[in-house]
């Protein structure tokens, strides 16, 4: 007896369209409302990467659209595994990463009624992306897919969402119905009055500095944006999510900006009397906490400035990052160094270096970073998570290339770390991935270690201990001369790494972490690294800049 032919759904027809896309992992946990999209998806080339929950695979998603340009994607079934998906969603969104969430849904015939699991999904989702859709047609599937990648990859990306009603997902769809072609559509060119205005601004200019933002690393503009500053003889001052924008070792760089307190990079930007802002997203770091003297601004991005009254540009620079640079280079000359920000350069320089060898125990954050980049390659890749360890992997964890230190500081989110790790493995398996969190970073979704053994990622995660949420206890001993409820015990995380098939080491003196961690990128699985954490030195770097603010002229 002949087999009958299996009827095409609108679910495969789904699956047909990411295949289209470019999907090549889908991220997420099957449920009773996509047991169809499971379906075609066993059937396709796509990989899905089952994970622990819900937020881990959304945090994926994320961090690998930040490495790839290319939309990431996970998946939940209705209701709470939606919900569980918001948070990594609104970080993507919020940090300009490419990402598309798909969760099923409740039929259609129940949507009008009180039923199991029934949430608005498409209204709770649509505050934290570009665009949210639910399906309610078979024939709508192949523009709503190409409209969820189209806006999630535009030039500045950011999550859609799309939500699929378990009755549509079974129902058949025709043969005439087809994915649409994907697209890339290149930014345009900035008008040349534009470039002339910027060129001319930036010549006659008495002390410029760049301000290097996300936009730099997504739009591929690194190099031109080093050979900018090289001929122009011009500062860059790079955001937390720009790090490696241009290489830490190049003499016009002074590195990171963003943290809480004022820093070197905030004299210089106070001197300064035009700042050339590039590829920079004011959610990235606020132009209030940074724009205090009134300089003229020069806005180049690929979309135009946002409103903020503390940024008003004078010149407004639209359209490919890379073309615009290389433009106005043509049509701009600078002679004189800035001899300013040079000199902080070596102040910098020197703080830096007078941790190498500190010894004392707990370990330093400081130190723990030099040792750190010792062991890591240039293109290697650092994902901090959110707390007080990113504030100092923003200050001194230096890094030569872009995309090599992966820091959330759009929404700031606990928790990216270790699922942000898994997905930079996958992308760039050949690359040493090290993921920095705290110990309350690290709880948040430390069962992924679960499933990054399960994949054979052999990624290494080195968890800052202090035993406390340490960036809520710094400011409030900040503001009130001590802490409350921020307070709390661990794991034994050596064992936690064996129960999940992962190997653990604890470090019981500083001299211990550097041969640590050379080792521990040598084992061919996943890697804990317990390392007590000095967190006193919080305050002492409160307390070093402010004195340091009154000593710089």
């Amino acid at each position: 007896m002949a087999e009958s032919k299996q009827t095409r759904t609108t679910a495969d027809l789904l699956v047909e369209c990411l295949e289209e896309e470019g999907v090549h992992y889908i991220f997420g946990i099957p449920g009773e409302e996509n047991l169809a999209v499971m379906e075609a998806i066993s059937r396709s080339k796509i990989e899905f990467i089952t994970v622990r929950h819900e937020q881990g695979a959304a945090f994926m998603a994320d961090v690998y659209g930040r490495l790839t340009g290319k939309a990431g994607v996970c998946m939940a079934t209705l209701g709470p595994g939606a919900t569980n998906l918001i948070t990594g969603v609104a970080d993507a969104d919020c940090d300009g990463a490419p990402l598309v969430a798909i969760s099923g849904q409740v039929g259609t015939d129940k949507m009008h009624i009180t039923a199991h699991q029934y949430l608005d999904l498409r209204a709770m989702f649509e505050p934290i992306t570009r665009r949210a859709y639910t399906v309610v047609r078979p024939d709508t599937v192949a523009e709503i897919t190409r409209l969820a990648f189209k806006y999630a990859e535009r030039e500045k990306p950011g999550a859609t969402f799309i939500d699929l009603p378990v009755n549509i997902s079974k129902m058949p769809v025709g043969e005439q119905e087809r994915p649409l072609r994907h697209k890339t559509i290149l930014a345009e060119k900035a008008l040349d009055e534009q470039i002339m205005a910027a060129a001319h601004a930036v010549s006659y200019a008495k002390n410029p500095v760049i301000l290097a933002g996300s936009g730099v690393i997504r739009s591929g503009a690194s190099e031109v944006l080093t050979q900018f500053a090289e001929k122009l003889k011009i500062p860059v001052i790079n955001t937390m999510m720009a790090k490696g924008a241009i290489p830490f070792d190049n003499p016009y760089s002074l590195w990171t900006t963003g943290i809480p307190m004022a820093d070197y990079q905030t004299k210089v930007l106070e001197k300064a009397s035009v700042v050339i802002a590039i590829g920079y997203d004011i959610i990235e770091y606020a132009p209030a906490k940074w724009h205090a003297n009134n300089a003229d601004i020069i806005h180049i991005d690929t979309m135009p400035a946002d409103i903020n009254k503390t940024y008003q540009p004078i010149v407004e620079v639209v359209g490919n990052i890379p073309d615009s640079l290389t433009r106005i280079m043509e049509h701009a000359a600078r002679l004189q160094e800035p001899t300013y920000a040079l000199s902080i350069r070596r102040r910098m320089i020197d703080e830096h270096n007078s941790y190498a060898d500190d010894k004392a125990f707990p370990v330093k954050p400081q130190k723990a970073l030099i040792d750190c980049r010792k062991v890591m390659g240039e293109d290697d890749i650092v994902i901090s998570d959110v707390g007080a360890n990113k504030v100092w992997i923003a200050r001194h964890y230096n890094c030569y290339k872009p995309n090599s230190c992966i820091i959330s500081n759009g929404f700031a989110t606990m928790g990216i770390a270790v699922p942000g790790a898994i997905a930079a493995k996958l992308v760039h398996p050949d690359k040493k991935v090290l993921a920095i969190t705290g110990d309350a970073g690290f709880m948040m979704n430390c069962q992924e270690f679960e499933t990054a053994h399960r994949l054979g990622t052999n990624f290494v995660t080195l968890i800052f201990n202090d035993c406390s949420y340490g960036l809520i206890k710094w400011k409030q001993d900040m503001q009130y001369g001590h802490h409350h409820y921020v307070d709390f015990t661990n794991p034994d995380f050596v064992t936690f790494a064996k129960s999940v098939g992962a190997v653990g080491y604890r470090i019981n003196s500083t001299e211990e972490l550097l041969p640590t961690l050379i080792k521990a990128f040598k084992q061919p699985k996943p890697v804990i690294i317990d390392c007590p954490i000095d967190y006193r030195e919080n305050l002492k770097l409160t307390d070093h800049l402010r004195e340091l603010m009154k000593t710089i002229d």
